[in-house]
């Protein structure tokens, strides 16, 4: 499947930007810009993942391989040539780990934004329960403020509700949801399952780091050791919270130009 994407610069080192769950390419456009601008020698391809933003329904059994062919496919129907620089926030680090596996030749390094690689208790999972509040809300209102009434009075924040408003889009003379909800809580309980370890803890794995944020749950101490012995460093943040690239913009960019 080719996804819906665009692209930031024009240089010759071919990297990916993935969003996390619920999310879209839109979310990672002023990270793009910015190391665009301070590292021209990149082109990047920011998709809307299976499911998410424009990109069409993920098929039935849809899981984080799907995924990873389909932004494989949408890079290659691009013209991204080569092994690429996979760059991905929480979701999007999980569907990077899964091309290492399964599409091996197609990656050359990856970089994981504040997410490790085994499966994600329900409990631990922000995207869990904003999707829990999603699927409680209207298939449409009549605009985006009574949608943003709805999302607030299930105890949703500003912020997020802001970030999950981006998902509506005007139908005749009223707004509905882009997405699949359904479909997308089908796919959240499967990619967040599934055991990435393997893509750190084999012999060849390409180069991996990782970067944390020190208010975030979602890489533990102990996993950071584990990822830290398999080759992968880990670098925190301490003042982001999940979203490293929102909090700690500044600091996660000079973390990737060292790269």
């Amino acid at each position: 499947m080719v996804l819906e994407s665009f692209q930031v610069g024009e240089g010759d080192v071919p990297t990916v930007l993935l969003h996390g769950f619920l999310g879209s390419g839109r979310n990672l456009r002023s990270l793009a810009n910015a190391w665009s601008a301070a590292d021209p020698r990149r082109r990047f391809l920011l998709p809307d993942l299976t499911g998410h933003g424009a990109s069409a329904v993920p098929p039935p059994n849809a899981d984080l391989f799907t995924l990873a062919r389909d932004v494989v496919a949408t890079a290659r129907a691009q013209g991204f040539t080569g092994a690429l620089d996979w760059v991905g926030h929480s979701l999007g680090g999980r569907v990077s780990l899964a091309a290492s596996l399964h599409v091996p030749e197609s990656v050359a390094r990856v970089s994981l934004l504040d997410i490790a690689p085994g499966p994600v208790p329900f409990d631990l999972s922000d995207s869990g329960m904003v999707l829990g509040i999603l699927l409680q809300a209207p298939s449409r209102a009549a605009n985006r403020k009574d949608m943003r009434a709805e999302l607030s009075g299930r105890g949703l924040s500003d912020g997020l509700t802001d970030w999950l408003l981006m998902n509506l889009v005007t139908e005749g003379d009223s707004v509905r949801w882009r997405f699949d909800r359904q479909a997308l809580a089908e796919l959240h309980a499967r990619v967040n399952g599934m055991d990435l370890w393997a893509a750190l803890e084999r012999p060849d794995h390409p180069p991996m780091r990782c970067v944390r944020g020190g208010r975030s749950r979602y890489v533990s101490d102990a996993e950071a050791a584990r990822m830290e012995a398999a080759g992968c460093p880990v670098t925190t943040l301490p003042g982001a919270g999940h979203f490293v690239h929102v909090d700690t913009a500044k600091e996660l960019l000079e973390w990737l130009l060292r790269g």
